[in-house]
């Protein structure tokens, strides 16, 4: 059931949120995801950020971000920066954070909450920002892994942490559907 007056964003650091979905051994049906937080308040947009990789575009990676697009998402791409780290081994710079830090402030009049999915220390000035401006946030990650995913520090600043351990029953994909796609490719 909607709190009464929840209008609410979702901001999903899609390569933070996929390993720690992947740590707890699930993927994430983003369908049920958006169903879960529709219910509780008007979920206003729904951001789904990551870096690709041009020259290994993975087909998968190009059908979520199609269905992201087409089912309710806006999803945010920029191209991995490549880099040689030095001891010859090809390296990715795969950060959205400003990306995500510009959206989310440009929101903070629209809505009273803001859900981000992310265990990344880096936004923590972020969450601080959004909480000054009179938004609660909640920040979906897990410490059920080991190591624990989300960062102390980003916990803590949260109005609420949600462990994904949590939402699993509620987003995961089923199994069914699972070994169905692994099976064709997707």
């Amino acid at each position: 059931m909607p709190r009464d007056g929840t209008k609410l964003a979702l901001f999903i650091d899609g390569i933070n949120t996929h390993a720690a979905a992947r740590a707890l051994g699930f993927d994430i049906d983003y369908k049920r995801l958006l169903t879960e937080f529709r219910s509780r308040g008007t979920l206003v947009r729904a951001f789904y950020y990551t870096a690709v990789i041009e020259d290994h575009e993975s087909s998968a990676v190009r059908h979520l971000l199609d269905w992201l697009d087409y089912n309710g998402f806006t999803a945010v791409t920029k191209p991995a920066k490549e880099f040689d780290d030095g001891e010859g081994r090809r390296r990715f710079k795969r950060s959205m954070g400003v990306e995500l830090a510009v959206n989310a402030m440009e929101l903070t009049e629209q809505v009273n909450e803001i859900v981000l999915f992310s265990g990344d220390n880096e936004f923590r000035a972020l969450v601080q920002a959004v909480q000054r401006q009179g938004v609660r946030v909640s920040v979906v990650s897990t410490m059920a892994s080991q190591p624990p995913i989300i960062a102390d520090e980003l916990r803590r600043q949260a109005n609420v942490f949600i462990d994904l351990t949590e939402l699993q029953p509620k987003i995961a994909k089923s199994q069914a559907g699972l070994l169905q796609r692994r099976l064709s490719g997707i």
